[in-house]
């Protein structure tokens, strides 16, 4: 341990911090252009997608956030924007008859509670009332029962509409959603709630916020590893096996005393800048596998440790997360302190380096540009499109009168009406 506490004091000698600058979404520049290893580029395809956005009534998405703006800057809010990105992008059509996708913007995260959280017992309500709203006023989900459409469900656990595990479970995906392409922040291997197909996006950071808080360029890295959040969720889980199925409770009960761990459950104001001062910064689980934390991590150059068995991570063809990340089993996190000291030197300035690269940041943000940036988690997204087409109109196409969906199979509250309150 010692040798290795020498060797940690060089580098932070001259490990410069790799940070999110201003000029990273700005215009296009020679380096910026260079693609991330893995990165769609099939600029042609993409030019031929065309989207759809359905007009719904506002009450099911802009309505919502005028009652409640808090929903503009919460993890949940890329369903916000990539309405608002789809309205003013090129490739959104006004004909619905050279559509190869459909969307529809319905805002189920954005109905709060007063401490901040979606109101899942009224989001799978909403969403089944705009699919009966648009295969009423329009013919195109009829044709397919939704084959050809994505929705974007950013919930804990995607369309299963609940931030716990066990409901989420018994509920399931929503049964009209099960032919629709889904847009989920939620992602983990052989899990009900995660369906086939899905494109797994990252949560919604604010790209201003990230800005406001940099620190100079070349601030040393000098906290090892960091880690601020729950380690016991005792309200939701007094017995403390459940919660981050006992992650969290190991990292605490190992880690809490060691000098090489900057760990705490207080919140901090200088939380951005400490990432910017880290080396690694855990992300491990919750009560679902990601959080925010992986894309904060990133995108200031901090090298994200990441505790989730399973984990389906955003947009993986094309973020590299196993050449700038490290992945730890939750088994394995009290030997943290072993795995991460073991890493060598050389291995540490190559992820940061990776970490540096504007498009590699850019591929985790969505863009406050009006119609994106390009390379940014709009234009990901699309990549995840186009890879899905041509459609095979032949298997998803129905027969006049053909159902496949059950609209009365689901939890009996998911049946309810919804109305606008």
């Amino acid at each position: 341990m010692k040798l290795w506490t020498c060797t940690f004091v060089i580098l932070l000698i001259y490990v410069s911090v790799s940070v999110i600058r201003f000029e990273d979404f700005g215009s296009p520049t020679q380096q910026q252009l260079v693609q991330i290893p893995g990165s769609p580029a099939d600029d042609l395809a993409i030019g031929k997608l065309k989207v759809f956005v359905y007009e719904l009534p506002s009450k099911y998405n802009e309505d919502i956030v005028k009652r409640d703006p808090r929903c503009l800057t919460h993890m949940f809010a890329a369903e916000i924007y990539m309405h608002r990105f789809l309205l003013t992008s090129s490739f959104r059509t006004q004909n619905p008859e050279e559509a190869n996708w459909f969307y529809t913007p319905v805002y189920t995260t954005c109905d709060l509670t007063p401490l901040g959280h979606p109101m899942s017992f009224r989001s799978p309500r909403m969403m089944r009332s705009a699919i009966q709203l648009i295969s009423t006023k329009w013919p195109y989900w009829n044709r397919t029962q939704g084959a050809d459409h994505l929705f974007l469900v950013p919930h804990d656990f995607g369309a299963c509409f609940h931030y716990e595990e066990d409901i989420a479970i018994r509920r399931g995906i929503l049964p009209l959603l099960q032919r629709a392409t889904l847009v989920q922040t939620f992602g983990q291997r052989n899990h009900v709630c995660m369906k086939e197909g899905s494109i797994i996006i990252p949560p919604y950071a604010p790209p201003q916020r990230l800005q406001s808080h940099l620190v100079p360029r070349n601030t040393p890295r000098s906290i090892f590893i960091y880690f601020r959040g729950l380690f016991y969720d005792n309200g939701k889980d007094p017995e403390t096996v459940h919660y981050a199925r006992g992650a969290r409770a190991s990292l605490w009960e190992n880690f809490k005393n060691n000098h090489l761990f900057d760990i705490s459950f207080e919140h901090t104001r200088t939380y951005y800048e400490d990432l910017q001062r880290s080396v690694f910064c855990l992300c491990p689980l919750g009560w679902a596998p990601w959080s925010p934390r992986l894309v904060e991590a990133s995108i200031f150059g901090c090298i994200p440790v990441i505790i989730a068995d399973g984990i389906v991570l955003p947009f993986s063809d094309t973020i590299p997360w196993k050449e700038i990340g490290v992945f730890v089993a939750e088994e394995d996190v009290y030997k943290l302190d072993t795995i991460l000291t073991s890493i060598p030197e050389e291995v540490i300035v190559r992820k940061q380096r990776l970490l540096a690269n504007p498009s590699m940041k850019r591929a985790m943000v969505f863009s406050d540009k009006p119609g994106g940036r390009p390379g940014d988690a709009f234009h990901q997204i699309l990549n995840g499109l186009v890879s899905k087409l041509p459609h095979d109109y032949k298997k998803i196409y129905l027969n006049p009168g053909e159902d496949v969906l059950d609209w009365n199979s689901g939890p009996v509250g998911d049946l309810q009406p919804w109305e606008w309150k």
